[in-house]
């Protein structure tokens, strides 16, 4: 109930105060340029990288980037600049419990 409540005073501070929801709600904020530049911001880590995939953990669930021949441009504690040609991004969502 308290979770609720609390989420319902970030929402009306955020529309009272004219801020950005990603800001008073701890979302991530992503912004693409077409399919080869894709900029993430307030992300909790990088969990896993490679050629073809990256993926970042989020205040709740994961953000799943697929794709060919991405590069790290920009790597920041809670920014992260991928290039590359991106196929796509998938929020994965995850329960109180933990589970997905």
């Amino acid at each position: 109930m308290a979770k609720k409540w609390g989420q319902r005073l970030r929402k009306w501070v955020a529309a009272k105060m004219d801020l950005p929801q990603d800001v008073m709600m701890d979302l991530p904020r992503i912004t693409m340029i077409g399919q080869i530049h894709i900029y993430v911001e307030n992300h909790r880590g990088l969990l896993a990288f490679t050629d073809r995939e990256l993926r970042l953990l989020l205040k709740k669930g994961q953000l799943l980037i697929k794709g060919k021949a991405f590069v790290i441009k920009t790597i920041l504690p809670e920014e992260i600049l991928l290039e590359g040609k991106i196929d796509q991004v998938i929020y994965i969502q995850e329960d109180a419990g933990g589970s997905k």
